[in-house]
């Protein structure tokens, strides 16, 4: 008996603990809670003072103020003051610049999804659909990439002309200044649309648009510098550029070492107070053609001349000069890989500019690294994610369209489950960035410069692209591989270092910013902590300290009690009221490693202090953590707003479980390497109570994802919804529309064609080429001559889309392609080898074929042909592969059944549907129709071969089934006037 209420004592200890913590008690209130707990468990058993004990010395400690800040208060400020590295102004400035957002909610391990489900979901204006729909959509038409690339060097004039005049570089600029004044998310829309196009053009109209002097003057600038250049700006009559990066300052871009001295000397005529500027810039967009240079320089005044002679060294300015201004070089360009657009140098020496010329007058002297990290933060969540979310999204377009149109094996390429482990996680991030960029841009929507978020869309945004297009190149292969105008991977393959390096090096974005300004932006007490441990006021300070400390620590015992009851009963129910059967648990787990994440990043703040800035590999994985937290928020905020569908299910589920096995492996990985292996051990076993939890997507998943891959309009609508997203078109000569118009051919005439290739695999049309068997099953009523004519021309637009450029031999002008199986070529691949084959083993007294009453089942709808010939290459059944790319074992390929179920040919009605747009009309058909073929080849035999016809035509019938409607018109494009028909 007495153990047992021993045991209940200590039970209802540990459970008052776990309570305080969980209801987030208080340090006062706490405490009296746990001491009138103390004395009640003393009744029920007094051994249980063991534990009572300790615990009402720790609540005398925490409530009497005097014994607390001797005890724990002081040594832990002293402690912490002197583990933590000082903080430059550069770096509070940074810190200091920009908001936080939903990515705070997630960082704090409670996120409010109340608050997530009222965020307005991002949509387009009137006037901003029209300008996608029409200036946008004429920009693309007129962009070459190859020839911008190759040829040109850079954009056309007529394009240039065309960006200028309709408000392309003043996207951002109020209309009371002649600007669009568009949103962010409608700049985002704006950009991925042209650089589906033209990634050349897409950096052109970017740069003026992010970081830029448009954008620095419309937050800083004087009402006299607005009223001077933001008008130009907007209507394209001034070309701007900013001068940041330079020799001696990339990622470290605050280290610039160009100089401003203030000093008085003659501008005009007169004689003003300004400064004698030094620069050296480099990789500058728009340098060679800029109007305008915005520049950042280190501001000096040593002779006090501005009044304040303490005061010599400003530190950072922002000012804006005219390119034609005295001294002001603008030098050769720079060869950015895979894309010409305008970049080069920038050079000044003893250029004198007047103080007028800093951006917001004097009064912002100083205040130019502040300017920067805001204006950056927001150009880093729109620019370069728009960029990688189209990049990635005509991947998806064009690599499932060669996937499907891609034969190997007699089975589209795109059906190997090797292939589909490739396409599936293309498919799935390229959901996942479509998402991604909607819930970023919904939160720059909303105001505020959130850098934390936007450096988490830069970083993952063109990684993500990365990894979406190499797979592509892997896909495609040799046709990827070959360059010229008809390559369609090339463009954002060869771009992909330009959006890995600009605008922050992703490996220290990944390494040090989205952790490190994480955790000052979005813990509740870090940043106030820090500034408190670095005041010079140190009284003052401890008793500041006092409080927040043990607010800080409520918060991260509340998350570590959080953590520990989401280890074994899941995490909080709590979701956003539109929450369905499939989000709902996905939101249990974004509540469990939310909590999670908060007690793990203060743990390796508490332990690691300033050490924490020097373990880059350790702060990637918590950037890892509470970036795919932030990302797996997206993809359920996307799929709430989309369509439901099946297909649309398969991507989201996807990509949801590859952010949460991200996560957990980050986590591991994080407690695998963390330097105090107790605290590791005892924070992985709170938050990880089971071990591994999550795993990455199943096969079957990924089989299921790679046939949607595949698939359109309804049957995935996601494919559907891209064509929205970017410059689509299924135009037979281009570049992009050249295999987007083989697939949705092949989708419109998909059955006819899955059975003409099924028979023919099986031997059942005579002859050495495609034609020949198109020509045998037309003669012998197997196929009408319109199915026949619509077979040979989708082979030749089939053919014509896996056609690789050749060049001449100094690779310098790509040559034109003949096309074998044209319209026109068509004709000249019929051979006489059936006829001759015949005619022998007529001669020999050889059956060509079985009697029908020698058929396996009268009732079989596939003839089986005899010969004396052994499969060979795709005709032999022992590679395992089947048409509709099922795998049967060898021993199961000569069944009854299995001859049958290849041959279960469904009848073929195709439905008549609008045409897009831009769908190429038929070129004019095989110039004689077949009949002439036939005879031109021989296949006007006398009576005798006529007989001998007849049989096989007996058989072959059973090969291929006649549709059970025919229908004059194709939906693929191909079609035929009234008077074709024969």
């Amino acid at each position: 008996m007495a153990i047992g209420l021993f045991i209940l004592a200590i039970i209802i200890q540990l459970a008052m603990v776990l309570a305080i913590f969980l209801l987030s008690l208080s340090r006062v209130t706490g405490s009296i809670v746990a001491l009138v707990t103390v004395l009640v468990t003393a009744f029920i058993s007094p051994w249980s003072l063991i534990l009572g004990i300790p615990i009402a010395l720790l609540c005398i400690v925490l409530l009497v103020a005097p014994i607390r800040q001797s005890l724990i208060t002081k040594p832990v400020y002293k402690t912490l003051g002197g583990a933590m590295p000082s903080m430059s102004d550069t770096e509070r400035e940074a810190l200091d610049a920009g908001t936080s957002w939903w990515e705070k909610e997630l960082f704090m391990g409670a996120p409010d999804w109340n608050t997530f489900a009222q965020y307005p979901y991002p949509e387009l204006s009137a006037e901003e659909q029209s300008f996608i729909d029409n200036e946008v959509e004429v920009l693309c038409a007129m962009l070459d990439e190859w020839k911008i690339q190759h040829e040109d060097k850079e954009l056309s004039p007529e394009a240039w002309q065309f960006i200028k005049a309709n408000g392309f570089l003043g996207l951002i600029i109020p209309k009371e200044f002649g600007g669009l004044d568009f949103s962010s998310y409608a700049q985002s829309r704006i950009m991925s649309k042209i650089a589906s196009r033209s990634p050349t053009a897409a950096v052109t109209c970017m740069v003026p648009n992010s970081l830029g002097p448009g954008e620095l003057l419309m937050h800083y600038g004087t009402d006299e510098q607005k009223q001077r250049w933001l008008p130009g700006l907007a209507k394209g009559d001034e070309v701007p550029c900013f001068g940041l990066t330079g020799p001696e300052a990339g990622s470290d871009a605050g280290a610039i070492p160009d100089t401003g001295v203030v000093c008085y000397d003659t501008h005009e005529g007169e004689q003003v107070l300004g400064l004698r500027m030094n620069f050296s810039k480099r990789w500058i967009t728009l340098a060679p053609i800029a109007t305008v240079v915005g520049l950042a320089f280190k501001m000096h005044d040593p002779e006090g001349l501005l009044g304040n002679p303490d005061k010599t060294d400003y530190g950072i300015t922002c000012a804006l000069v005219p390119a034609s201004h005295k001294g002001v070089i603008i030098g050769p360009r720079h060869n950015p890989i895979g894309s010409p657009f305008m970049n080069g140098t920038v050079d000044g020496k003893d250029v004198f500019i007047p103080l007028d010329y800093i951006i917001g007058g004097v009064e912002n002297a100083g205040r130019g690294w502040r300017m920067l990290m805001e204006c950056l933060g927001v150009g880093r969540g729109i620019s370069l994610p728009a960029l990688s979310t189209s990049a990635s999204e005509m991947t998806y377009l064009s690599v499932g369209a060669f996937a499907k149109v891609r034969e190997q094996f007699k089975i589209s390429v795109g059906k190997f489950e090797g292939v589909q482990d490739a396409t599936s996680r293309m498919a799935s991030n390229t959901y996942m960035l479509e998402a991604f960029r909607h819930l970023v841009t919904c939160g720059l929507n909303q105001g505020g410069t959130p850098s934390v978020m936007t450096a988490m869309a830069k970083y993952y945004a063109t990684e993500t692209m990365r990894s979406v297009v190499n797979d592509g190149m892997d896909v495609v292969g040799g046709r990827a591989v070959q360059m010229g105008p008809r390559n369609f991977l090339a463009t954002p393959y060869q771009a992909i270092p330009v959006s890995i390096t600009v605008e922050g090096a992703n490996i220290l974005t990944r390494s040090l910013m989205i952790f490190g300004q994480g955790a000052m932006r979005c813990h509740p007490y870090l940043f106030d902590e820090l500034q408190l441990l670095q005041s010079e006021d140190k009284e003052g300070a401890l008793k500041q300290f006092d409080t927040l400390f043990f607010k800080h620590l409520g918060y991260t015992f509340n998350r570590g009690a959080k953590a520990f009851v989401a280890g074994y009963v899941g995490g909080s129910n709590h979701a956003p009221s539109f929450a369905d059967s499939f989000t709902r648990p996905y939101y249990k787990h974004i509540n469990r490693l939310s909590a999670s994440f908060a007690l793990t990043a203060d743990m390796a703040l508490g332990l690691l202090a300033g050490d924490l800035k020097r373990k880059e590999m350790l702060s990637g994985r918590l950037a890892d953590i509470h970036s795919h937290l932030f990302i797996s928020t997206a993809i359920l905020q996307f799929y709430e707003h989309g369509t439901k569908s099946a297909s649309e299910r398969l991507h989201a589920e996807v990509a949801l479980q590859n952010s949460l096995y991200t996560i957990q492996e980050a986590f591991e990985a994080f407690f695998a390497n963390f330097p105090n292996r107790m605290a590791a051990s005892l924070v992985s076993f709170v938050t990880f109570p089971s071990g591994r939890i999550f795993t990455p997507p199943s096969d079957e998943l990924k089989r299921k994802l790679g046939d949607a891959f595949m698939d359109d309009y309804e049957a995935n609508p996601f494919r559907d919804y891209l064509k929205t997203m970017v410059y689509y078109n299924t135009e037979a000569n281009d570049v992009t529309g050249r295999m987007e118009h083989a697939y949705q051919t092949l989708l419109s005439i998909e059955p006819l064609w899955q059975r003409f290739k099924k028979a023919e695999h099986k031997d059942s049309f005579e002859g050495l080429t495609f034609e020949d068997h198109v020509v045998y099953a037309s003669q012998n009523g197997d196929i009408t001559e319109e199915e026949a004519e619509v077979l040979i021309q989708y082979n030749a637009i089939r053919f014509d889309s896996l056609l690789t450029d050749v060049f001449d031999k100094h690779l310098l002008h790509a040559q034109e392609r003949n096309n074998p199986h044209s319209l026109d070529n068509a004709v000249q691949q019929l051979t006489d080898y059936a006829q001759l084959k015949n005619d022998a083993q007529a001669r020999n007294g050889i059956a060509t074929h079985i009697t029908a009453e020698n058929n396996v089942d009268s009732n079989d709808d596939l003839a089986v042909p005899t010969s004396t010939d052994k499969p060979t290459g795709d005709a032999n059944p022992n590679h395992g592969y089947e048409s509709d790319g099922d795998v049967e074992m060898v021993k199961e390929q000569d069944t009854i059944e299995e001859v049958r179920a290849q041959t279960d040919f469904d009848e073929y009605d195709p439905e008549v549907e609008a045409l897009d747009h831009r769908h190429r009309d038929a070129e004019s058909h095989l110039s004689e129709r077949m009949s002439n073929n036939h005879r031109l080849n021989q296949y006007n035999t006398d009576e005798v071969d006529r007989s001998a016809a007849s049989e096989d035509a007996e058989i072959a019938k059973d090969d291929i089934e006649k549709p059970a409607t025919t229908d004059p018109k194709w939906q693929d494009g191909l079609r035929r006037d009234e008077g074709d028909k024969v």
